[in-house]
């Protein structure tokens, strides 16, 4: 396997701090940047065919690339809200190399000329944003950040604004809003934030992983970059593994290699005398995977031809103690709760699959909720504002064609119980009173 880029000593002591950074060629890849034209860095970033390592999996180039010229005011924005389940890949990066993440999002604000920047972060990340601050302000010092940066004619404000726990926000648009003071609900696109974005402005948006990368690739060069991985999934992947493995933690890997490798091989697959009954290979919002499926090459597209879809790179492993309906149940709910209530297919859907599932751990359901569930998601896929409705429809659209014959023994065991129920509270009000005891 290659070398790691981004976890490369990453547990070095003191490697959050300015001195322990530079000393390892930190912001070298910035002074290189600098002396280059915005054009040429964004043709670095396409020619590495860097993909968003955040969900969406679009090119960090491309992306750069649509952002007008012009003298209107630009935005950077790093998404670093890392809100799906199963990831904490963003977390170990801030924590352990804030100035990894600053040295990115420098490069990239000077590649689109946009001279505000924000890190977005997660709410719950009080560590990771009091590990940044400090971050920041050692590099205004040192005159990373603020105006005429280095001596060049590139000035840049960024600003860290702390999240207040919303699922909802990690949404691109829904983190917009957010960042400007208003509730955080997804918007209508188009326009794309590339030309309308924060404030009305054209906006770059990547996550923390993404620019995390760009430093590397300025370093290697966008065309040694691409020769890492495969051909539509270039370089090197920080995965978050969860779940019944017994080495469960962040990991680095080339793009391309076969899941089992992944979850084997790293993470050490599940705990003894079990087996892998279904695992999620880009968090929970992707749909699930089977054992069958172990020796597919983990890269966006190979993924995406298995039936599922790599997202941002959490792979969570569930095996064979579990209950399929025990799983369905927390994902919808997790979806139902996190549901801004924007739009109808989300707000709606993800409330009655809820109740859906309800109904067979009740023993209220007949095989037929199966198929009403299963109309009820395929009805979600595409028709939300966002992919939030999207996120709860595809998993459980999925266990219930992958695992119908559990589904539907469990409804037929909890009708079961039911019934049994039902004749014993009958029999216990039918029975004839207690002999009274001679007084």
């Amino acid at each position: 396997m290659i070398g790691a880029r981004l976890l490369h000593d990453i547990d070095e002591p003191g490697l959050h701090t300015l001195a322990v950074y530079e000393r390892r060629g930190g912001y070298s890849a910035l002074r290189r940047a600098l002396a280059m034209s915005r054009e040429e860095i964004v043709g670095e970033l396409e020619a590495s065919g860097l993909r968003g390592r955040g969900g969406a999996g679009f090119q960090m180039g491309k992306k750069a690339s649509f952002l007008p010229h012009g003298s209107m005011d630009k935005y950077l924005v790093c998404n670093a809200d890392e809100s799906e389940p199963g990831t904490f890949k963003d977390r170990e990066l801030m924590q352990k190399s804030p100035h990894m993440l600053i040295e990115g999002i420098v490069i990239a604000a000077y590649a689109v000329d946009a001279s505000r920047s924000f890190i977005y972060i997660r709410g719950e990340y009080e560590l990771q944003a009091n590990v940044l601050e400090a971050a920041l302000a050692e590099a205004r010092e040192a005159g990373y950040l603020g105006e005429q940066i280095l001596g060049s004619s590139h000035s840049l404000s960024l600003v860290l604004h702390r999240g207040a726990g919303a699922y909802i926000c990690g949404e691109e648009t829904g983190l917009l809003d957010s960042l400007e003071g208003k509730r955080g609900n997804p918007r209508l696109k188009p326009p794309f934030p590339a030309n309308q974005g924060l404030y009305q402005g054209p906006t770059l948006i990547n996550n923390v992983e993404t620019l995390s990368t760009v430093p590397a690739i300025l370093q290697m060069g966008g065309a040694e970059y691409a020769k890492l991985g495969v051909e539509t999934s270039t370089g090197m992947k920080v995965v978050s593994v969860s779940g019944h493995v017994q080495r469960p933690g962040n990991y680095e890997i080339e793009l391309g290699i076969p899941s089992r490798e992944i979850i084997y091989g790293l993470a050490g697959g599940p705990p003894p005398g079990r087996t892998i009954k279904c695992w999620f290979p880009g968090g929970s919002s992707a749909p699930v995977l089977t054992s069958s499926d172990l020796d597919v090459p983990y890269d966006f597209d190979s993924v995406a031809k298995a039936g599922s879809m790599l997202g941002s790179g959490a792979i969570i492993v569930v095996d064979d103690s579990t209950p399929i309906l025990d799983l369905a149940m927390k994902v919808a709910r997790f979806y139902e709760h996190e549901s801004c209530g924007k739009c109808t297919p989300c707000r709606e859907g993800t409330n009655w699959t809820v109740k859906m599932l309800g109904r067979i751990e009740s023993g209220e359901a007949t095989p037929m909720d199966l198929d009403i569930m299963a109309s009820v998601c395929d009805e979600i896929i595409g028709n939300c504002l966002c992919v939030l409705g999207d996120a709860m429809a595809m998993p459980i659209g999925s266990m219930i064609a992958k695992f119908r014959p559990e589904f539907e023994a469990q409804i037929e065991a909890a009708r079961a119980r039911q019934e049994l129920g039902s004749v014993t509270v009958a029999a216990s009000q039918n029975a004839p009173p207690a002999p009274r005891e001679a007084g």
